[in-house]
C-alpha cells in the first residue's frame, strides 16, 4: 500500500483534457516549476512526504502560473522557479503561508 503524502503540490502546467496545451502557465514556466519542486523535494529528503503533479488550468491565468497546495488549499500566483525554493522552506517545512504569493 502506497504512502499517502503530507502536502500534495499541483502545478498549472494549462494541459487541458484534450491533451493540449492551451493558457499562460506552460508558456511562463509552468513545466520547469515542477521539474523544480522535484529537485527540491528529492534534495530535502521529503519524497515520500510531498507529492507534484502538473495540473490543468485553474482558470485564472492572468495571476499563473499558479501552485495550489493542500492540505489547506493555498493557491500561490506569478511563483517563478526561484520562489519554488521559498515555498519548500516557508510552507512546507515551516508551516507558513508565504504570503507575497498568496492569492
Amino acid at each position: 500500500m502506497m504512502n499517502k503524502p503530507k502536502f500534495h503540490i499541483f502545478v498549472c502546467t494549462s494541459s487541458r483534457a484534450n491533451g493540449q496545451q492551451k493558457g499562460y502557465c506552460h508558456t511562463k514556466g509552468g513545466v520547469e516549476l515542477v521539474a523544480k519542486f522535484m529537485e527540491e523535494i528529492e534534495e530535502r529528503d521529503l519524497g515520500g512526504e510531498v507529492f507534484v503533479n502538473n495540473t490543468g488550468c485553474f482558470g485564472i491565468c492572468e495571476q499563473g502560473p499558479v501552485v495550489v497546495i493542500y492540505p489547506g488549499g493555498t493557491w500561490y500566483k506569478g511563483v517563478t522557479p526561484d520562489d519554488v525554493e521559498t515555498i519548500m522552506e516557508e510552507h512546507i517545512e515551516g508551516g507558513n503561508i508565504v504570503e507575497r504569493l498568496a492569492l
